[in-house]
């Protein structure tokens, strides 16, 4: 019989973990019994994901066996007791870089580890894109002792460059004659060559931007900021003139869309995950702010000529063709639950 998780992991809304089980079921099935390895298991991603998959496990009764590779894995169940309790998961203490390959076998592999906050110093640089490259080269060694079916490498849409500031949004051709823009993007991209040339079965999923519980609220994120701005009464700042084209995706959708790259794209393939539903980050404040009673106000912080300046936005056709994936959740309806989520008493936003 299946056991019952009365609270959901990281007081996450169980409606948006159930909305994952309605909309990923036969993903969900096809992982009864099967054992799992996942990098980046305590960060945004990941914690929707670990979320979802315990209960799923709870509710279906799938018997999964989670091993979650985190660096301070004793720190991170101080904060998270709960994750103790759970019999699908297991932490293993380690780097992604180096970690000690465990001595069993893995059905399948999910590798989210990336450090996406703002870097300013060349030294931290050069330290994530260590953890960017190293960390996969590991994982894929990982894979292939291990014996896993599939790899799900998790990369980014900064492998696209310039090709991401198109209005239609870059397309996962675009990045045959991409450049990174930025370090991060280059160690993205020298990670996905890495899985390209391990000859194991992989899957890419090419992350663009999110809003939802447990996004970083005081990091580099516009949508994170507005929600902290927000959240402490205003004023919502808006850096720039307020014209910088963004599209977001909710993380119970996310969680789905994971899922099913993992056991339905096409081998070696590359997917987009992101929305197709776009807004300046002027656009993006105000609607934040009219979530909000009383709403605050939205503070552009410069003017310069109009026009977008800045544009990060992904083609997600191949995803809707191929895999009949889709945006559920609309931009306000994120905007309204993370709130909600934020307002929450005792919840750990970190």
């Amino acid at each position: 019989m299946a056991s019952k998780i009365p609270t959901p992991l990281f007081h996450l809304p169980a409606g948006d973990l159930d909305h994952i089980l309605r909309h990923a079921p036969a993903e969900l099935e096809e992982l009864r019994g099967r054992k799992l390895f996942v990098t980046g298991g305590t960060g945004f991603f990941g914690k929707w994901l670990l979320a979802a998959l315990c209960r799923a496990d709870a509710e279906l009764g799938l018997g999964l066996r989670v091993t979650v590779l985190s660096r301070d894995p004793a720190s991170f169940l101080r904060r998270f007791p709960a994750t103790a309790d759970v019999p699908a998961l297991r932490f293993e203490q380690g780097h992604v870089a180096d970690f000690s390959l465990p001595d069993e076998p893995y059905d399948y592999v999910l590798h989210a580890a990336s450090d996406t906050t703002d870097i300013t110093t060349e030294a931290r640089e050069e330290e994530r894109a260590r953890a960017i490259v190293g960390g996969t080269r590991r994982v894929l060694d990982l894979a292939r002792t291990s014996g896993a079916r599939r790899l799900l490498h998790v990369s980014s849409g900064a492998v696209y460059g310039a090709h991401a500031a198109q209005l239609s949004g870059a397309k996962e051709d675009d990045a045959l004659a991409a450049q990174g823009l930025i370090p991060y993007g280059e160690a993205k991209r020298a990670a996905e060559r890495l899985c390209e040339e391990s000859g194991l079965d992989f899957v890419t999923a090419r992350a663009f931007a999110f809003l939802g519980p447990y996004l970083p609220l005081d990091a580099h994120f516009a949508a994170g900021n507005f929600l902290r701005d927000a959240r402490h009464g205003g004023p919502i700042l808006v850096r720039g003139d307020g014209t910088a084209l963004r599209s977001y995706l909710y993380p119970a959708d996310l969680v789905v869309w994971l899922l099913r790259l993992l056991l339905r794209g096409g081998r070696g393939r590359a997917y987009n995950v992101g929305s197709d539903e776009v807004v300046t980050t002027a656009q993006l404040g105000r609607r934040i702010a009219g979530a909000v009673a009383p709403s605050p106000e939205v503070v552009i912080q410069s003017v310069q000529p109009q026009g977008p300046q800045n544009i990060y936005l992904p083609d997600i056709r191949r995803a809707r063709a191929e895999l009949d994936l889709d945006v559920a959740i609309p931009l306000d309806d994120a905007i309204a639950r993370t709130l909600a989520f934020l307002q929450s008493p005792g919840v750990a936003t970190g």
